[in-house]
């Protein structure tokens, strides 16, 4: 995978939709468009024509006019425009643009931060028929329901997995952890066979630490909203999660003061660290890191992350894709996302990107299934969850990772952390009016 930074990228694009609860049912869009959303007609097979216009953030899209040649060939009567921006502008300049009432046709969105679009004054229902609910990771695909209503269709996909150093745990006589007790002691014998700590941990102390604990407080059996919507972080499965991902740091085997993001790769190569809770795009970055074409497939592993007390959820991640409410080519904007979730074009997307699909099945292509490294992706993206669809998830989960700096430093307790997290959290509610 060729894409140097994919994690850098996300803390832009989260950071800009920090901008919040982001409410436009008000602004410049009328009944009618919420009406007219709310009965899609289903999406007939004849050829789409007339101008689709499609903004996505810079990044898996710059492929895109290369991966739908097939579609354009099949519908010369249809031109499809896109729009890429930058992605620390891009939720930025979307939200302007649709309080302006000049969004795109179709715009692409983050399942893990996408809350705040999900509503018929702002994108149309997608139409019953258009793709089968089934055919992605589930985890995924409930990301853009809201009320039983569908907003996103999944386009690409990520989540993270655990990344080691395979000759180390070869040397150091040990296996992967399957478990949270096994954990620190398998990051010590990496220490010992040579490494300078056995995981490069991430220390930016925001929205990626807080995603981090809230998937730690799934593998303890804790959840973030209750059935009625209602904060539920001040919790013994948030404590135990904090502590958990704490002891990294109390137990010597991760530094709080680095491998910073851009230096996570140069420290695992080198052996500064052995291991990395970090997604798929790695695998394809570290032989140029290494310099050392083949050193990723015989120096590295990955896993499934270790399990908790209820198991190993992960969180889902990626790219989706809605049509504007006022779309003025819905019928041709839907037949552009029904194929790019087809498996094949999912396939020739990962060819052209290394944008791993959403759609399951087109894991089995040759592809990507010859490729081992994978498989524990694969496994996880099987056992994850969604974030909250809720407008102010985001900052809660920054609140999270701030948080979390005084646990990892031991400077603080995790029930305090947790407990400061609540109130914040309730202070913010769920943006739901």
């Amino acid at each position: 995978m060729s894409h140097p930074s994919r994690r850098g990228v996300l803390r832009l694009t989260a950071g800009t939709a920090l901008l919040g609860s982001f409410a436009l049912a008000g602004c410049g869009r009328g009944s009618d468009n919420a009406a007219s959303a709310a009965t899609a007609k289903p999406v007939d097979n004849s050829q789409a024509k007339g101008t689709v216009n499609v903004w996505a953030a810079q990044g898996d899209a710059d492929v895109l006019d290369k991966v739908i040649k097939p579609f354009k060939a099949a519908n010369p009567k249809l031109t499809v425009k896109f729009t890429l921006i930058p992605n620390a502008e891009y939720y930025t300049k979307l939200q302007s643009a649709i309080a302006a009432g000049k969004g795109p046709d179709v715009a692409q969105f983050f399942p893990e931060s996408q809350a705040q679009f999900l509503d018929p004054s702002i994108l149309r229902p997608v139409p019953d028929g258009l793709v089968d609910p089934s055919a992605f990771f589930t985890s995924l695909w409930d990301a853009g329901v809201v009320k039983n209503v569908v907003y996103t269709v999944p386009w690409y996909a990520y989540t993270y997995a655990l990344v080691y150093r395979s000759d180390l745990a070869k040397k150091a006589g040990v296996k992967a952890p399957t478990t949270w007790d096994d954990v620190v002691p398998f990051f010590k014998a990496l220490q010992r066979a040579g490494a300078g700590h056995g995981l490069g941990a991430d220390i930016g102390w925001d929205i990626f630490n807080g995603q981090d604990v809230a998937m730690y407080a799934w593998q303890a059996g804790g959840s973030l909203l209750s059935s009625g919507g209602k904060w539920t972080l001040d919790t013994p499965a948030m404590v135990d999660a904090i502590k958990y991902n704490a002891s990294f740091f109390t137990s010597g085997t991760a530094d709080t003061s680095g491998p910073t993001f851009l230096d996570a790769q140069p420290y695992f190569v080198s052996g500064k660290t052995a291991c990395m809770i970090t997604g798929p795009w790695v695998i394809g970055q570290l032989d140029a890191v290494a310099k050392k074409t083949g050193w990723t497939a015989s120096d590295v592993a990955t896993a499934p992350l270790p399990a908790g007390p209820s198991g190993s959820t992960s969180f889902s991640a990626g790219g989706s894709w809605g049509v504007l409410a006022d779309s003025g080519n819905a019928d041709a904007a839907w037949k552009f996302i029904r194929y790019v979730s087809e498996p094949s074009t999912q396939v020739a997307q990962y060819k052209a990107y290394s944008s791993l699909p959403a759609v399951a099945s087109a894991w089995a292509n040759p592809a990507i299934a010859g490729q081992p490294l994978l498989d524990a992706f694969l496994a996880q993206l099987k056992n994850t969850r969604a974030f909250p669809q809720v407008s102010t998830w985001q900052q809660v989960a920054t609140r999270l990772g701030k948080e979390m700096e005084a646990v990892a430093k031991g400077k603080g307790t995790a029930a305090k952390a947790a407990a400061n997290v609540q109130a914040y959290a309730e202070s913010l509610g769920t943006g739901k009016g």
